[in-house]
């Protein structure tokens, strides 16, 4: 109850100052968040699974974030992605065996850094179409053609795994950069 609060007084603070100076929220606790999205993600199925997705991972967007991309960017970058992985989650995940709690916990996290990280996103910047590709062929050729598996969920686990990994790689260049 306390955490939520603190949230909404930063929301509260953050809409009231200019973006560069809300995304002190991106330096200060979207690390907390992250870590602990990655353990929800770990302990709601235990072992992931060693199966190789069907659509690759989109190695190449993710390094020219990390390598040439400007900050805005970058945040925009990240607050899409994890936009995206909240959409993926909404399917029939009826088939799953995680632990309900632990999966109710994850996705409370992952909707709390996309509404903390949409308040650093400058409002001109346009998407990025190709990772919004890249996500609807992930639902497409593994949730709805393995029809929501308990199977299909687990490669899209394993791939939301590598996605926050990249995403905290990112943030930590952020949080290196004047810009925030």
């Amino acid at each position: 109850m306390y955490f939520q609060r603190c949230t909404c007084v930063i929301l509260l603070i953050c809409s009231i100052m200019q973006d560069s100076q809300c995304c002190d929220w991106l330096r200060y606790s979207y690390r907390l968040l992250s870590a602990e999205s990655l353990k929800m993600l770990q302990e709601m199925g235990g072992d992931y699974t060693e199966d190789a997705s069907p659509v690759p991972f989109p190695e190449s967007q993710y390094k020219k974030m990390i390598y040439s991309a400007e900050p805005k960017d970058q945040v925009r970058f990240l607050n899409e992605s994890i936009y995206q992985i909240t959409e993926l989650f909404n399917g029939n995940m009826q088939a799953v065996k995680w632990d309900s709690k632990k999966l109710d916990d994850f996705l409370n996290l992952i909707h709390r850094q996309f509404y903390n990280l949409k308040s650093c996103v400058p409002p001109q910047v346009k998407p990025d179409m190709n990772l919004k590709r890249y996500f609807r062929k992930l639902n497409r050729k593994v949730l709805r053609k393995m029809k929501y598996s308990a199977n299909a969920w687990e490669l899209v686990r394993k791939e939301t795994k590598s996605h926050l990994l990249r995403l905290d790689i990112i943030a930590a260049l952020l949080r290196n950069r004047i810009y925030i």
